[in-house]
């Protein structure tokens, strides 16, 4: 009898505790835990990516999008499964492509990289976690929404100034800048009005978004001929976004107040002063 309780005693303990489940204990990663190490990876890649590319922006900055791409993937994949919020690929996409491109128009000093590394690695980590916050706010409702769009919509306002920086910095013809301009801001605009409606359709508020799109497209054609260095256009057409997709912002979330408006109409009178006294004028 001692040998059969025995035998079946540790025949219990195998079942409870099979080797299979310990060994997927010990390589289970969180997903905070994943967020770090995407953050880590793409900051020293970042960092070191002058010394590794050289003069090569373009490469690099296509390289750093793809992997920022690839491990927003593999951080977010359940959940972007599950709720099918596609949308949140696109500010991540943007944001590694400009500072890709932004980095190798600052001064190639070694506490210049730091800082700008610095600051990618805050804004990357910010962004994962804003964008998971929307995933799980597609399906329920979450505390966090509101601070995540504001984190949202900053990242959108830098990412978008660094890329207009660098498209009018390239001293294109004025077609091919306004058309890059044109497709910067959809991208964008669509996203941060996303954040706003958090619908499951790809083509939902598609043509509103074109329409203020072309808008900002028509002015950028505007100041391709007009006497400014790049990154006064690049900071006026900013302000023009922050206006347009705050309006849109205080729209979908029916506040849009006169008081609201006034503010917002103050915002670009001021803006618009800047510019003007900011212009080269020529004798």
């Amino acid at each position: 009898m001692r040998f059969f309780k025995f035998k079946l005693f540790k025949n219990q303990r195998k079942v409870n505790t099979p080797r299979k489940e310990r060994r997927t204990t010990l390589i289970h990663i969180t997903k905070r835990q994943k967020f770090i190490i995407t953050v880590l990876i793409l900051s020293f890649a970042f960092f070191f990516s002058e010394r590794i590319f050289g003069q090569s922006g373009i490469v690099f900055s296509i390289a750093l999008t793809l992997l920022t791409e690839l491990f927003f993937l593999w951080a977010l994949l359940r959940d972007i499964d599950e709720t099918k919020s596609y949308q949140v690929f696109v500010l991540p996409f943007f944001y590694s492509l400009s500072f890709g491109l932004f980095y190798f128009l600052t001064p190639h000093r070694f506490i210049t990289n730091i800082v700008v590394a610095l600051l990618f690695a805050v804004g990357m980590y910010s962004l994962l976690l804003s964008q998971n916050i929307f995933i799980v706010a597609s399906v329920r409702t979450i505390a966090l929404l509101t601070g995540a769009r504001i984190v949202s919509f900053v990242l959108t306002l830098i990412s978008f100034f660094f890329l207009i920086n660098v498209v009018f910095s390239l001293h294109f013809s004025a077609i091919p800048t306004s058309m890059i301009t044109f497709l910067i801001t959809i991208f964008l605009l669509y996203h941060t009005l996303w954040t706003y409606t958090l619908e499951k359709s790809l083509t939902s508020q598609l043509i509103w978004v074109s329409v203020l799109s072309l808008g900002i497209f028509e002015i950028s054609l505007l100041l391709w001929f007009w006497p400014s260095t790049p990154t006064v256009i690049a900071l006026f057409l900013t302000g023009l976004f922050y206006i347009v997709a705050g309006l849109s912002h205080v729209w979908l979330d029916r506040r849009l107040f006169r008081n609201v408006l006034w503010e917002y109409v103050w915002v670009g009178l001021v803006i618009f002063i800047i510019f003007i006294f900011s212009t080269q004028w020529r004798a």
